[in-house]
């Protein structure tokens, strides 16, 4: 329902931007021009005078957008925010998510987090929850999404200096009675050339190169095969990225 992240939504990130982040995928609900599909994404963190309080503005055009208000510390977090999400009838839900994380031991050791999404139109609502160990040498988490999607990642550097780190997840889910396995790994061949790839046990295999330049933008050019689906044709995607 939502793709509001809120505060917990770091737990699982690095494997999950490892295994997913930039490759040829699209959202469930995307605009689609003669099998071209394209979304842009925007967003904007403003810091406020409290400190620890900052106001996340995020869009993702055409299929939602959200205003949230975050508030960190160095041992938890919390977040609160309303957005807008795009249906199957090409119209928009609005949505209010809540989450919370707290971080236990030195340094975050541990990790527990949880959001609850609404949908005010239907009343409808979605939680998540999760926990992550977190040390030098790995970071693994487990996460139970919408109460049917059960998953655990695994991420570990292995140079900092190349950016070289290796990913897992595996997830099962209840509603249907599927498991799938995803493992991948990322290489810096050149301080602004990063090679990313990733095969799961669904029977995908994809690839991302990504190119940056003056330390600002950043290029993707990437594929991906499904050689188990009925639809094995390959699919290409592009995306330029500008941090400021």
């Amino acid at each position: 329902m939502s793709n509001t992240p809120g505060a917990s939504f770091n737990i699982g990130k690095e494997a999950r931007d490892l295994l997913y982040k930039d490759f040829a995928y699209q959202p469930p609900v995307r605009f689609d021009y003669r099998s071209l599909n394209w979304s842009s994404d925007v967003s904007c963190k403003v810091k406020l005078i409290a400190p620890g309080l900052s106001t996340l503005f995020s869009f993702t055009i055409p299929d939602y957008g959200r205003v949230e208000l975050q508030y960190e510390s160095p041992f938890a977090g919390i977040a609160g925010g309303m957005g807008l999400i795009r249906n199957s009838s090409n119209t928009y839900d609005p949505v209010a998510n809540f989450s919370g994380v707290v971080g236990i031991g030195g340094s975050s050791l541990f990790t527990i987090g949880a959001d609850l999404a609404v949908d005010i139109a239907t009343g409808a609502f979605d939680n998540n929850a999760g926990l992550s160990f977190n040390s030098a040498f790995a970071t693994v988490s487990l996460s139970l999404d919408k109460l049917d999607t059960l998953k655990a990642s695994w991420y570990h550097m292995v140079n900092p200096l190349t950016n070289t780190a290796l990913g897992a997840e595996l997830k099962h889910s209840f509603s249907t009675n599927d498991t799938a396995l995803a493992v991948g790994a990322r290489h810096a061949f050149l301080p602004s050339t990063l090679a990313k790839a990733r095969v799961s046990t669904h029977g995908s295999v994809g690839v991302v190169i990504q190119q940056g330049f003056w330390q600002k933008i950043f290029m993707s050019i990437s594929g991906e095969v499904d050689f188990v689906g009925m639809n094995k044709s390959p699919k290409i995607g592009l995306s330029l990225a500008v941090r400021l």
